[in-house]
């Protein structure tokens, strides 16, 4: 087993960024004191180029993230950067030196541990925060549209949120798969997500948006819906009785009820719920198809290198709280090294 030198330092202090309570982003703290950790078994060592900045990083700050972390811990989940080190028990693992892109605990650091198994390598000629996103943000876009939400060509697709991270690479994917695309985003982001290729995009906080999507769509097949309590009511409404399709991965608004009684006589839809990591270990073949399909798009020139905004390290909680009011776009990353 070839490992990289650097691996034999395990212990040694590293940069990281340390969550100390539930009280929000405000909390959280740059330390130089952290020991890096060592691969254990199916794991690589990774020495973090890039680490992956996302709502649920905001979430679990407050405590909402379910089966969160518990302070203090080392922040963030989402990385790439080079394997330094390679434990034992993973079948034809990557030789040390090979960057990949992946997820696990603490990547707010300069040094993280992740599961050999949900890792890609990192495509030819493409920087670590270019492959940002691939296996979180791409992949919950496509399980969203594919597998659970089943698009098909020529349906109408409503994107909640569709200036963020999952929500570009949703109008993406959508319009790639030949479906029309409504997108809501607040109006200082709505030339970004045009230029993405949505057909229509609504404020997202115009008190009429629901009448207004079913003026424009007659009723949309498939909505993607990640903001919660602020849009839910309105994907509802303007979701086709059942045929239409509704798929959950976020409440960045907070948490939206949905009854019994709402299924059987109000609203008549197809709920489906998803979590990208949850659907990683509960249907690894199924997660596995799903990063086939994002290299063919790679590979077809769809999924072209990303450009997040890369911040330094110690800026990750004025970050954080951007995201958390709203006032950021696209892919948002953090420079371990800087």
């Amino acid at each position: 087993m070839e490992i990289n030198e650097r691996s034999n330092t395990a212990g040694q202090p590293v940069r990281a960024l340390v969550q100390r309570s539930h009280r929000g982003p405000g909390d959280l703290t740059l330390t130089t004191d952290r020991r890096r950790p060592a691969a254990g078994p199916g794991e690589y060592l990774i020495r973090v180029g890039a680490a992956g900045v996302n709502f649920a990083d905001v979430m679990q700050t407050r405590g909402t993230y379910g089966g969160g972390p518990q302070p203090p811990y080392v922040a963030g989940f989402e990385a790439a950067g080079e394997i330094v080190g390679v434990g034992p028990d993973i079948k034809e693992p990557l030789d040390a030196g090979a960057h990949v892109v992946g997820a696990g605990p603490g990547a707010f650091a300069q040094y993280m541990t992740m599961p050999a198994a949900g890792v890609l390598p990192v495509p030819p000629g493409w920087s670590d925060a270019a492959a940002l996103g691939l296996v979180l943000n791409w992949a919950t876009a496509l399980a969203a549209l594919k597998p659970l939400g089943e698009v098909k060509k020529g349906e109408t697709v409503l994107v909640h949120a569709a200036a963020g991270g999952v929500g570009q690479a949703a109008v993406r994917l959508a319009r790639h798969y030949g479906a029309r695309v409504i997108a809501t985003a607040s109006p200082a982001k709505h030339d970004t997500v045009k230029a993405l290729g949505a057909d229509e995009v609504l404020d997202s906080r115009r008190p009429d948006l629901a009448a207004e999507t079913t003026r424009l769509t007659g009723g949309v097949d498939l909505v993607l819906e990640s903001v919660g309590q602020a849009t839910f009511r309105t994907s509802l409404a303007v979701t086709k009785p059942f045929t239409g399709r509704i798929v959950v991965f976020g409440a960045a608004s907070g948490d939206a009820t949905l009854t019994t009684h709402d299924l059987v006589f109000t609203h008549p839809v197809q709920v489906k719920g998803l979590h990208i990591g949850a659907l990683a270990v509960a249907a690894p073949s199924l997660y596995r198809e799903l990063l086939v399909e994002i290299e063919t798009l790679i590979a077809h020139g769809v999924y072209a290198p990303g450009t997040p905004r890369v911040h330094p390290l110690a800026e990750g909680a004025r970050v954080l709280r951007q995201l958390e009011a709203g006032r950021t776009q696209g892919k948002l990353a953090l420079d371990p090294w800087r």
